[in-house]
């Protein structure tokens, strides 16, 4: 494709925003963007990009382009993260991706890893987001919840995340303790901010106490738990952080339905990459030790 360049360029201006940071993403000079933008304009009779004081814009026939282009640079994600697991021993990236709130049990594991195969460059990769293996955005990743079912993915049991409901002692000095499960109706909380979280245990909190009791929302796991350690409410914690935070006190006996099981998802193209399988053989023995 002869102008394969200039496609490229509408892209990053595209999601940059600016010729300015365009130029810097692809490492050429701001006169090269413009330079590009215009002959692609010419050629294809359109104008692709509102120009304005804050930048550019994708006019709806850019966008039409950009589909085009993004489609595209999504494949060469793909075979870049195909072919850099290919072939190679245990060394360069290693890309792993979960949910926040199992780095507790995951980067003491990925530690000990990089530090027996010191070539490894680590990249965890957690949030709510789900990372598309098959577009090589990660090369193992933890879910949770039902069974993983998209194609193309080999899916192989982890462990049962079990969890505990908790409240710290600068909660218990202001509100004291639950006196049992009924009584948690009379204490405040902190839960995700979305309503329709799929989390069997915040489900199952909603149940037992009204929206008005959950007074500290946030979207992400590391922040719950820093509200729940300053007393902010009562919430629920990986069981395993337990030992790590004596301050925390579970308030009611733990329920099964709580748990959620964890699975190890790797796409075929990579699972049987040397570095991949070292790196499941070695989280697989230390899921051995764990007690969580």
């Amino acid at each position: 494709m002869d102008n394969w360049d200039e496609i490229r360029t509408a892209f990053q201006v595209a999601r940059k925003g600016t010729v300015s940071g365009a130029a810097e993403q692809l490492g050429v000079h701001h006169a090269t963007v413009i330079r590009h933008i215009d002959a692609l304009e010419q050629r294809l009779g359109v104008k692709l990009f509102q120009r304005h004081a804050r930048g550019y814009t994708a006019t709806e026939a850019g966008q039409d382009l950009l589909q085009v282009a993004q489609a595209t640079d999504d494949q060469f994600t793909q075979l870049a993260g195909r072919i850099k697991g290919q072939g190679e021993g245990v060394s360069g990236d290693l890309v792993v991706t979960s949910l926040g709130m199992a780095s507790r049990i995951l980067t003491p594991i990925l530690v000990d890893f990089q530090t027996e195969n010191p070539e490894v460059r680590v990249r965890y990769r957690t949030g709510d987001r789900l990372f598309r293996l098959e577009y090589g955005e990660a090369h193992v990743a933890i879910r949770a919840g039902t069974m993983p079912e998209e194609p193309d993915n080999v899916v192989q049991p982890f462990m049962q995340q079990h969890m505990a409901l908790v409240a710290s002692q600068a909660y218990i000095d202001r509100h004291g303790l639950p006196k049992d499960e009924a009584d948690l109706q009379n204490h405040f909380f902190v839960t995700h901010d979305d309503d329709n979280s799929r989390a069997p245990f915040t489900r199952w909190l909603r149940k037992v106490v009204t929206d008005d009791r959950f007074t500290y929302r946030a979207t992400d796991n590391r922040n719950m738990q820093d509200a729940i350690l300053a007393g902010a409410g009562i919430g629920f914690v990986v069981a395993q952080s337990l030992q790590v935070y004596p301050e925390l006190t579970e308030v009611v006996e733990r329920h099964e339905e709580w748990s959620a099981p964890l699975w190890i998802v790797t796409h075929v193209d990579l699972h049987r990459t040397t570095k991949v399988q070292a790196f499941l053989r070695f989280l697989k023995d230390r899921i051995k030790t764990l007690e969580c």
